[in-house]
């Protein structure tokens, strides 16, 4: 589909030129209704004040001159409504992805080069080590594994990271809450309840230290953390430890350099970053009274180190909407560090709700409320949690109902479209099972593809490259999940409307490579958000 509209573009661009008007700014894109032809352009409608014409009938200059061209692709041109140009295409185009997917297969269909093998460090989820992963703050792994995914198929070279809050007040409050516990009295204000932490405290065998038992019962719970994660398949390549950013000395470091670029002040002793010179609504404290580094200060330091000291080119960052306060202060910092801001890009996504039994769960670690995210995998399987998890931007909050995907019906999208992959995977067992030749590509005619089904089938199945630049571009994986809505549902009409291998046999041989080449894509578009691709369902 890319390189159609690329080429699409450059015969119009050409014929404006040839006519003296250079540099139009146009679209090429694919009409609302398929009587209108395969692709249409807005050209005429951007030239034409150029021209000093009427917008139809620069179109119909236009169009002479594309015509004069001959281009082989181009079957028919038309203008239509205020000046559009509509394109109708050999077929030819649309066959040749059938001849495409196949010889590439699952490695080469659909890649697009937008990377440029940059390296990228992606870091996502980050939950403290303070409870188990659950449905809310762990929705959006899912998210975080399909973009590495996605952005590693476009060539950039990613490293997935889960940064571990392994320090300060949170793990001190997890300690002090162990402590308590294991002697018999109440949990303290601010600590954490739950079974969990009752049963690591029965475990616990250590010093009242709370530092020290916050720090095991972390290590611990970390544990539960993986365990989770590995249930839907994701595995991160580093751990990275905060307390070993603060130990290393690197924070008070990183103040230093930024003291030496003069964005620091000093307020009532305390270093304060000027913030506000960059763009923030307030300044920023980096130290506290007792001269504690703050939270930012640590962050800061710890971006520094991806983007300096480990030299990633890029780095990505998944926030929850409640830590959107932080995005201009740690941004300016890397700024006033002499890092370029589009090198930090930071994704902010809004929360979760769960319904179980027509009620809403709510989530808290602290009064040890929550609905572990390992569970609810458990319950509904990985694929159908990370569809779910896609299905949406992850600026859009959700509400996640596990009743509408428990059923193994049609209705249901993970089954819908890894039922797709199943009849696909039939055909190929049944046409052995008939003792029916495997197809040649170098030997049947592609040209026999021409039925309605077969035609949007294919025209989908085109858009594939499309959508992963695009998804990868905007940082989107639900736009892979949109199109593999769209591919199984063109696949079960297809499926439903021609015969396959009860037809003649020159009609089932060009069939079989049409499916075979459809499974490609599909377990493509499936493999970038995760989900499995099962032969029989």
């Amino acid at each position: 589909m890319l390189e159609i509209k690329r080429h699409l573009h450059s015969v119009v661009s050409s014929a404006a030129e040839r006519l003296g008007y250079l540099d139009l700014s146009f679209d090429i894109t694919e009409p609302a209704r398929p009587e209108f032809g395969d692709f249409a352009t807005n050209a005429a409608l951007i030239g034409a004040k150029a021209a000093s014409m009427n917008p139809r009938a620069f179109a119909d200059t236009l169009v002479k001159e594309i015509e004069g061209a001959k281009d082989l692709n181009i079957e028919s041109i038309s203008v239509a409504g205020p000046g559009f140009i509509n394109f109708k295409l050999n077929r030819k185009w649309l066959h040749d992805e059938v001849r495409l997917a196949i010889n590439l297969g699952e490695e080469g269909y659909g890649r697009v080069d937008v990377g440029k093998g940059a390296k990228l460090l992606l870091e996502f989820v980050s939950a403290n080590p303070t409870g188990p992963l659950h449905l809310g703050n762990g929705w959006w792994a899912s998210y975080g594994d399909s973009l590495g995914r996605l952005l590693r198929f476009v060539n950039y070279h990613v490293s997935t990271e889960y940064y571990v809050n392994d320090t300060g007040g949170q793990i001190r409050a997890l300690g002090s809450s162990i402590v308590a516990l294991r002697k018999g009295e109440d949990v303290p204000e601010g600590g954490y309840s739950g079974a969990y932490v009752a049963d690591l405290a029965k475990s616990y065998d250590g010093s009242d230290d709370v530092t020290e038992a916050g720090r095991w019962a972390a290590e611990r719970i970390l544990v539960f953390i993986k365990d989770s994660l590995s249930k839907l398949e994701i595995e991160f390549d580093n751990w990275y430890s905060q307390a070993s950013i603060e130990e290393s000395g690197l924070v008070a470091e990183v103040i230093s350099v930024m003291e030496g670029a003069g964005v620091i002040d000093i307020i009532d002793g305390k270093k304060v970053f000027r913030a506000t010179d960059f763009g923030d609504t307030r300044d920023r404290y980096l130290t506290k009274e007792n001269g504690d580094f703050t939270y930012l200060a640590g962050d800061i330091a710890y971006h520094y180190n991806k983007l300096v000291m480990r030299g990633f080119d890029y780095a990505i960052d998944i926030f929850g909407a409640d830590h959107q306060g932080q995005v201009p202060s740690l941004k300016g910092a890397m700024v006033a560090l002499g890092v370029a801001s589009e090198r930090l890009e930071i994704l902010l996504g809004q929360m979760v709700s769960l319904v179980r039994d027509d009620e809403v769960v709510k989530f808290s670690k602290r009064k040890g409320n929550v609905v572990d995210l390992g569970e609810v995998t458990d319950e509904i399987g990985s694929s159908a949690m990370r569809l779910l998890s896609l299905s949406t931007s992850i600026d859009r909050a959700t509400t996640v109902d596990l009743e509408s995907v428990r059923s193994k019906s049609m209705d249901n999208p993970v089954y819908y479209i890894q039922y797709a992959h199943a009849r696909m995977a039939a055909v190929e067992r049944m046409r052995i099972e008939r003792g029916i030749d495997d197809p040649s590509l170098e030997k049947v005619d592609l040209g026999l593809l021409e039925h309605p089904r077969e035609i949007e089938l294919l025209k989908v199945m085109a858009r594939l490259d499309e959508t992963i630049e695009f998804a990868a571009r905007e940082r989107a994986p639900y736009k892979i999940v949109g199109w593999l809505k769209e591919f199984a549902s063109a696949f079960h009409g297809f499926y439903h409307d021609c015969s396959i291998l009860g037809a003649t046999s020159e009609i089932a041989a060009v069939r079989i490579l049409l499916v075979r080449s459809c499974q490609v894509a599909l377990r493509v578009g499936l493999a970038l958000v995760g989900v499995t691709a099962p032969e029989q369902m």
